[in-house]
C-alpha cells in the first residue's frame, strides 16, 4: 500500500511480569527513514525495541508493520514481517565460526531478497578476513558486525539496534555509521536505540525522546540544533 509507515505503534503499553515499563508509546516510521530513539537509561528504549518483536510480557496497544497489526503475535511470526531486532548483548554464538553465524537464520519469506554473504563480505571486510574464527575470538567490533550482518542475509527491511556502538573503539563506530549509510542508501528502515548521541545525530532523520516509558519529545534533523537546550535538559548530555 503506498504510503503505509514501515512502523507505526499507537498507545503501546507493555509488562515484564508485574512491572509496567511502557505507558502508551505512539510512533510512526516511514520506509527508508533511520529514526533515533533517546533517553536516560531506564527510559524505555530497549523494552519498546523488544516490545515491537514481541520479547515483553504482556502488550496492549497497536504495533502495525506495513500495516500488519502484531501486537498479539508470537516473535517467530512478527519476524516474518521483515523485521530484524539486533540486541545490545548480540547474542553471537560462541561454538560457531563467524560464517557459521551468519548463515545460521533461515531466510524470512518476506518477498525481499537478502544480502548474499559476498555483499556482505563486500560492506564487513572484517567479516571476510575472519570468517573461520570462532564467535569468541571475534573483537567486540567484529562481533558487532556481525550481529548486524547476519540481519542482512534474512531479508528483513525494518531493522531494530540496540546501542550497536556501545564500548567500541572510535574506527568501528565509524565502520558502524558508513553502515548505516549504506543501509538507508539500500532502502532499508532503521530504528536506532544509542547512547552515543554524537553517533547516531549525523546519521538520523528524526529522533523521538523518551521518558518514564513515554514518548516525550520528537523533532527531525533540521530541528536539531534548535532542541539541543530540551535535549541538554531531557538527557543531560
Amino acid at each position: 500500500m503506498a504510503g503505509t509507515p514501515a512502523l507505526e505503534i499507537c498507545g503501546l503499553q507493555a509488562w515484564y511480569g508485574e512491572s509496567h515499563v511502557l505507558h502508551g508509546v505512539d510512533m510512526v516510521v516511514q520506509p527508508g527513514e533511520v529514526v533515533t530513539l533517546l533517553g536516560r537509561n531506564g527510559a524505555g528504549r530497549t523494552s519498546t525495541l523488544r516490545a515491537i518483536v514481541g520479547l515483553t510480557g504482556a502488550r496492549k496497544g497497536s504495533i502495525k508493520i506495513n500495516g500488519h497489526e502484531v501486537v498479539d503475535l508470537p516473535s517467530h511470526k512478527i519476524a516474518h514481517f521483515g523485521v530484524g531486532y539486533c540486541p545490545e548483548e548480540r547474542g553471537i554464538f560462541s561454538s560457531l565460526s563467524c560464517e557459521e553465524n551468519l548463515l545460521l537464520p533461515p531466510v524470512l519469506k518476506t518477498g525481499e531478497k537478502g544480502m548474499s554473504v559476498d555483499e556482505i563480505y563486500a560492506m564487513f571486510p572484517n567479516l571476510a578476513e575472519r570468517k573461520h574464527s570462532q564467535g569468541t575470538r571475534l573483537s567486540g567490533g567484529e562481533q558487532q558486525m556481525l550481529a548486524v550482518a547476519r540481519i542482512l542475509r534474512t531479508g528483513a527491511k525494518l531493522l531494530l539496534l540496540d546501542e550497536i556502538s556501545e564500548g567500541l573503539a572510535p574506527v568501528i563506530v565509524q565502520a558502524l555509521a558508513r553502515m548505516i549509510k549504506t543501509l538507508r542508501a539500500k532502502g532499508f528502515t532503521v530504528v536506532m536505540v544509542e547512547q552515543n548521541f554524537r553517533f547516531a545525530a549525523p546519521l538520523a532523520d528524526r529522533f523521538y525522546v523518551m521518558e518514564h516509558g513515554k514518548i516525550v519529545e520528537q523533532f527531525s534533523a533540521a530541528e536539531l540544533e534548535a532542541k539541543m537546550p530540551v535535549l541538554n535538559q531531557l538527557l543531560g548530555v
